[in-house]
């Protein structure tokens, strides 16, 4: 049996990861195969918590003229709308997974407190996140760090539409070369973007290490958190 190198983990999935170049918003064939890395992990002892973004169903800046508190709720319920397709996923698969909200949403999860999730989590429970940190102004990367630190997490795997970090944009330059580490200083001096900036500094400050790396092979979460070489990791 694999090791695990994290025990327990904050594990962030981009909304588009979830669609994957489906026409609806969801591959639901792709969302099986995540589901079932993730369950390999819980097997060997992990503990994984979940926050997914919203961005195949919205995101608060595609509000255009929309006030930005109003925009950045739909975009937290669009975190709830993809809780709950995941959670799906994971109870037809025969694993127990809670939804937990930061806001008040009866009839579709229970309202984040940390001792409640620590508690699922010892219990070899799935927790998703929804919702976002429940106010606005505030990306899915800078509630997937708060809400790592909350449950004292050994590590962040941030799993995206990329592959890690580039020394430039691979998409636009052949030569960009993916690094195996970056520190936080690096990422927020050179405003990289590979997460924003106000999740960066968070992380700086509460010394959280990150793995990004890729999701088009769900594999990769299994390769994360028994500690495999992929993708980049950030660190202080």
């Amino acid at each position: 049996m694999d090791t695990l190198k994290y025990k327990r983990v904050l594990l962030k999935l981009s909304g588009e990861a979830l669609a994957n170049g489906a026409d609806g918003l969801y591959n639901y064939s792709f969302l099986e195969s995540v589901v079932s890395e993730i369950r390999r992990c819980l097997d060997i002892g992990a503990e994984i918590a979940v926050v997914v973004g919203g961005g195949n169903i919205w995101r608060g800046r595609q509000g255009g003229g929309m006030d930005r508190v109003r925009a950045d709720k739909m975009g937290m319920l669009a975190t709830v709308m993809n809780s709950i397709a995941l959670q799906d996923a994971f109870l037809s698969s025969g694993t127990d997974a809670r939804i937990l909200t930061a806001v008040d949403i009866q009839g579709v999860g229970e309202r984040f407190e940390r001792d409640k999730a620590l508690r699922y989590l010892r219990k070899g429970k799935l927790v998703i996140f929804g919702a976002g940190t429940g106010s606005p102004y505030f990306t899915t990367d800078t509630t997937a760090l708060l809400r790592a630190c909350e449950i004292s997490a050994d590590a962040a795997l941030f799993a995206k539409n990329i592959d890690g970090v580039y020394t430039r944009d691979p998409k636009i330059h052949s030569d960009a070369v993916r690094l195996d580490k970056i520190t936080y200083d690096e990422i927020i001096s050179g405003r990289l973007g590979v997460i924003d900036l106000t999740a960066a500094t968070f992380g700086l400050e509460n010394k959280m290490k990150i793995v990004l790396f890729g999701l088009s092979d769900p594999a990769n979460i299994y390769r994360a958190i028994t500690g495999e070489s992929i993708g980049t990791l950030l660190t202080v």
